[in-house]
């Protein structure tokens, strides 16, 4: 027996949904800040050499992955102290001037959880630490990992985000956020479980911003994420392609370009901004001076 000619295969492929795009906040985000700066990241391999290690960076990984680490504890053993300790022994060197700068900074981070878990309550377990949940759109598959999701008493969920920014976040500042909403939606959805509620955490100050969202902010939100990737998914295919050039992917130039990891691949950002030092962050943090960097 003869196979079916080819164009009769691909007919039936034509007629076919097309496949849902997979994507992360950040992900939707890159794009939206610097198309370029997505190119490097996402598309190209190899990508291009990135810089030396950033100090604020280590810092909020140490202090994400210590306050993580203490919930993994047993009940007994969470106490403020011993997430000081957890700072301390996961603590990420890279990015410092030297051993005296990133010393100090550490017992700074120390203290903040420390003084953060006072608070918390140790008998109270979270739903998810660190947890990935996701959620199909009409046109995406959205997905990210939480910091935390809380319980309320009503059955209901919250959205956690840990910061250890300069700036303390607003109430608008978890209000506008594409990836807290991005998160509640995917949460809810995996969980099954209402969640309206985002809050974000700042460690250095022990405040807290949130925002209630209802049924019409959220799906603005969704409607968000859709718009932004369809010009990401658009590039995408055309790189695959063979098409892109790099009017596809343009820079966009601003101050920032100082702390892109791939500054140097890039000479629109080096002629936007100098290059900023590691440590830079943390020294604008404690003299209060230069531009913030969000950790």
């Amino acid at each position: 027996m003869s196979a079916a000619p080819a164009q009769g295969v691909q007919g039936v492929l034509d007629g076919m949904p097309r496949r849902l795009y997979p994507c992360t906040p950040t992900r939707l985000l890159t794009w939206l800040d610097c198309p370029r700066r997505y190119r490097f990241t996402y598309l190209d391999r190899p990508a291009p050499p990135k810089g030396p290690p950033w100090a604020h960076t280590g810092l909020g990984t140490s202090v994400h992955t210590a306050l993580a680490s203490w919930w993994r504890l047993p009940a007994g053993e969470r106490t403020p102290e011993s997430g000081a300790q957890l700072v301390r022994a996961g603590w990420v060197r890279e990015g410092y001037r030297d051993d005296a700068q990133s010393a100090g900074v550490r017992e700074r981070a120390a203290r903040w959880v420390r003084d953060y878990l006072a608070d918390v309550d140790p008998g109270v377990e979270p739903v998810g630490v660190e947890r990935t949940v996701s959620a199909p759109t009409q046109a995406l598959v959205l997905s990210g990992r939480v910091d935390r999701i809380d319980e309320r008493p009503d059955g209901s969920v919250v959205v956690v985000d840990y910061k250890t920014g300069r700036r303390p976040p607003a109430d608008d500042d978890a209000r506008s956020s594409l990836a807290l909403a991005v998160y509640a939606v995917a949460a809810a959805r995996t969980l099954r479980r209402p969640c309206a509620l985002v809050e974000l955490h700042h460690l250095p100050t022990g405040t807290v911003a949130a925002a209630a969202h209802g049924d019409g902010s959220l799906q603005r939100k969704v409607a968000e994420a859709e718009s932004i990737a369809r010009e990401a998914r658009a590039a995408d295919e055309a790189y695959a392609a063979g098409t892109a050039g790099d009017d596809a992917f343009p820079a966009r130039p601003s101050a920032v370009c100082g702390w892109c990891d791939f500054r140097a691949a890039c000479p629109d950002g080096r002629a936007a901004s100098p290059q900023r030092r590691p440590w830079d962050a943390i020294e604008d943090a404690v003299e209060g001076a230069g531009g913030h960097v969000a950790i």
